[in-house]
């Protein structure tokens, strides 16, 4: 999802516009105002060939917008919530909560936006037909926009993430072959070699090479950098599709560590106080036990609610959490239940319990990105773990709680 400016919000959804955006209206206001001053100065006058410029800009991004409205309805009639709509340098995105559940469902929002482009085609079209005087500023900007639009419509059905083609070929597969990753892969490939055709025409647009093998000019840098923009986001898919098979490889056994203590549950609290709490080795988690059984796991921030005084007479017994009252999982539990577990109820870190319902381990964030990194052969420093573990967070930008959540998604698919 795009970062941005809200600026107010449409049929409920919040509409963002990234720093980005001004800048193409610019350029775009600028390519057009020149053009049509160049052609159009002796009939309309500056000022005006100037203004339809600035009109062709803004219409253009109301057409984009309209485009990512056509996505964000049909996704929302499907129970889907969607975050924001943000305009940005290369267009439009809408950013959707999750995925459509079924291929069909998922054909149905890829192909909205398409539709809403090949609908202002015509729109535009017709207005431009209809207004009179072959210079007239209406007819010229309304024609342009008709142009544009099915501009936008054959260039977003490009079969190639991220553009809509690639989630319309994404679901074709993903009907065809059952598996919705095997969707994101194919498209996400053909998004990649797409890009690259893209840079490679582009630039030699740009130094005149297409020109001298007579071959079409179409937008050399822009093009190029069209293609950048694809390649980028169909390599994020690649790599978001991978963590996501990571993830749904794990389980808890794999992530969990034995960083916790059992001790006796007739221990008194200021002996735990004085042995554990104020010593320069305390452990995360604490478990209390007697008679060779769990009596629980101990709330420490239950003992700064007792009286110090009490502290010689009383027991762990009087700060235990029952082990039925505390969060766990069981060793086999896949580990993307496991993080929207810890995600839900904002916990520091979870309980494995064994087959026999003894405690076997526990998991925390920093466990989960280890395993995760091991499972990716990904050089992973124990410095950053340990960050990871003492901020209770996962690094900035690792959205480990929705990647999960999408994860569990395709695994129920």
């Amino acid at each position: 999802m795009q970062s941005g400016w809200r600026v107010g919000s449409l049929l409920g959804i919040p509409l963002l516009v990234d720093p980005s955006w001004f800048f193409v209206v610019f350029l775009v206001t600028l390519g057009a105002g020149a053009e049509y001053q160049a052609r159009y100065a002796q009939a309309w006058g500056v000022q005006l060939a100037w203004g339809v410029g600035f009109a062709t800009a803004l219409l253009l991004f109301l057409s984009v917008l309209l485009h990512e409205l056509g996505h964000s309805l049909v996704a929302r009639l499907q129970g889907i919530r969607v975050e924001s709509i943000t305009l940005f340098f290369f267009g439009g995105i809408a950013a959707i909560e999750q995925e459509p559940k079924t291929p069909g469902k998922a054909f149905q929002v890829a192909i909205a936006g398409p539709l809403v482009s090949f609908s202002l085609f015509l729109i535009f079209g017709l207005i431009g037909f209809l207004a009179s005087g072959d210079e007239a500023p209406l007819q010229v900007l309304f024609t342009r926009l008709a142009g544009i639009n099915l501009v936008l419509t054959l260039f977003n059905l490009i079969p190639g993430l991220p553009l809509d083609g690639g989630q319309v070929l994404k679901s074709i597969v993903w009907k065809a072959t059952g598996s919705q990753i095997q969707g994101i892969r194919w498209a996400a490939s053909s998004g990649k070699l797409l890009g690259f055709v893209a840079i490679v025409w582009g630039l030699a647009d740009t130094f005149g090479v297409t020109r001298s093998l007579g071959l079409p000019q179409i937008g050399g840098l822009w093009i190029a950098l069209i293609g950048w923009f694809i390649v980028q986001n169909a390599a994020t898919y690649n790599r978001l599709t991978d963590l996501q098979e990571a993830l749904l490889k794990i389980k808890s056994q794999d992530a969990m560590t034995r960083d916790f203590r059992v001790i006796d549950a007739d221990m008194t609290l200021r002996r735990f106080a004085d042995d554990h709490l104020l010593s320069g080795n305390r452990a995360p988690v604490y478990y209390a036990a007697s008679n060779g059984r769990y009596r629980g796991m101990v709330d420490v921030d239950a003992l700064h609610l007792i009286e110090r005084s009490e502290w010689e007479s009383k027991t762990l017994d009087s700060i235990l959490k029952s082990l039925s009252d505390v969060p766990a999982v069981q060793e086999t539990t896949p580990i993307v239940e496991v993080i929207q577990l810890l995600e839900d109820k904002n916990l520091p870190h979870i309980t494995v319990l064994s087959p026999a319902e003894a405690v076997a381990g526990v998991i925390d964030r920093g466990d989960i990105v280890r395993a995760l990194g091991q499972k990716m052969n990904l050089p992973i420093s124990d410095a950053i773990i340990k960050q990871i573990k003492e901020e209770g967070a996962y690094p900035p930008g690792l959205k480990l709680g929705t990647i999960a959540q999408s994860a569990a998604d395709l695994r129920a698919k």
